[in-house]
């Protein structure tokens, strides 16, 4: 592949490092079922094995359909921004009462919230005062090597040999227990670790008022 000028290939290789691997983490509850929505994030002792930075800011939506917040769990980058559109037919009231962002917007069908700021690291919770069974959660993170889950699984790419600790947080782990966490190791020869992790979790909020999460 051409790369012009040929300053901007220097910056590109520089920017990856010289071996890169994937540690791809399986996640699963109690009755081994997949585990979607879970943030996982690696840190490492070594910082020269760190992934490569987050891109530019982006603006997310987070939609509101059925009377559910979609999605369950936003990953964001500080200075990312979020938008709560409502495709309901019903009036929504979104507000948090989280310590990185306090805010509320009163949305009639059709409407979409101004974009929202978020420039604090942290979880913020996001409830309807409306429909006390939604819920949605802003993850926000500087973390360099961080996913969320899909189909049960995580992939977090492109990382140097090293040693890590992998870092999971879930809405419905149980409060106050600390999160779960596993080391890894990527050798130089590995192109890929696997590792698998269960997790205990509590029944899906999205039934009821998850108010003892809303100060996040």
């Amino acid at each position: 592949m051409r790369c012009l000028p040929a300053i901007a290939c220097l910056l590109v290789a520089a920017a990856w490092p010289a071996f890169a691997a994937d540690v791809i983490v399986h996640l699963r509850d109690g009755q081994g079922h997949a585990v979607n929505d879970a943030v996982v994030w690696l840190t490492s002792e070594n910082a020269a094995a760190a992934a490569v930075p987050a891109g530019p800011a982006a603006t997310h939506v987070i939609d509101q359909r059925n009377e559910t917040f979609v999605p369950y769990v936003q990953l964001l980058r500080p200075g990312d921004k979020v938008v709560f559109r409502n495709s309901d037919s019903t009036r929504h009231h979104v507000y948090s009462f989280a310590a990185i962002k306090t805010f509320e917007f009163v949305l009639r069908p059709g409407e979409s919230s101004p974009a929202l700021l978020m420039d604090h690291t942290g979880i913020a919770a996001v409830g309807c005062n409306i429909h006390d069974h939604m819920v949605t959660y802003l993850f926000v993170s500087t973390e360099p090597a961080i996913a969320m889950s899909g189909h049960g699984e995580a992939v977090l790419g492109h990382l140097g040999v090293g040693r890590y600790v992998v870092h999971v947080w879930h809405p419905q782990l149980h409060p106050g227990r600390p999160t779960p966490t596993q080391a890894v190791t990527v050798a130089a020869d590995s192109d890929a670790v696997q590792l698998s992790l269960s997790l205990s979790l509590l029944p899906d909020p999205r039934g009821f008022m998850d108010r003892e999460h809303l100060d996040y």
